[in-house]
């Protein structure tokens, strides 16, 4: 896994639990955690990492990785702003993971290991949404897809019919996005 991941997750838990709760976590972990963002890390490192989290907030680790990935999408989209403009809505955002974001992130990050992306565009108010990745961090692309619903102010409906840790081929999100709703003052 890239160190890209690691700084993120990183950022998000000293911004959310202060700088001793990340020694603490990398302590309960039992992991170096020195990590460069274009550095290659163990997988296990994460997994060790967010297993600790886990088990100190005293929450599963699918809802600690989906945080984590509501968390630090807001931080790549001010580092990476490119990848966000052009687009009004976090639907054509999310058509882009393919073609326009993973292949720039393998130029940025030689030998990133990106999950693959299926869409089912056809019709114009769902998007079927399927996930394969050896790590099976479904639970993050359902964090980042919430979060990229808040960046371009949608309201968000999410389902996930099939999943990898059930035992499926892949993962399928049933997604529904709708501008949100003006706040009333």
């Amino acid at each position: 896994m890239k160190g890209i991941i690691f700084n993120l997750l990183e950022e998000v838990v000293r911004k959310e639990y202060g700088d001793e709760a990340w020694e603490d976590l990398l302590e309960a972990a039992q992991v170096d955690g020195a990590y460069t963002s274009l550095g290659n890390y163990p997988d296990e490192s994460m997994m060790k990492l967010v297993a600790a989290a886990a088990k100190a907030l005293n929450t599963p680790a699918l809802e600690v990785t989906r945080w984590f990935g509501r968390k630090s999408l807001p931080l790549l989209a001010e580092r990476y702003p490119h990848f966000f403009s052009g687009h009004k809505s976090a639907r054509t955002f999310l058509l882009t993971l393919n073609d326009v974001i993973h292949t720039e992130v393998r130029k940025i990050y030689p030998g990133a290991d990106v999950p693959v992306f299926e869409y089912d565009s056809s019709s114009p108010d769902v998007l079927l949404m399927g996930y394969r990745s050896r790590r099976k961090l479904c639970a993050l692309a359902h964090g980042f897809t919430e979060a990229a619903a808040a960046h371009f102010g949608e309201d968000l409906l999410f389902e996930q019919t099939e999943c990898m840790h059930r035992g499926d081929d892949r993962c399928l999100f049933r997604i529904v996005l709708k501008q949100a709703a003006p706040a009333i003052s």
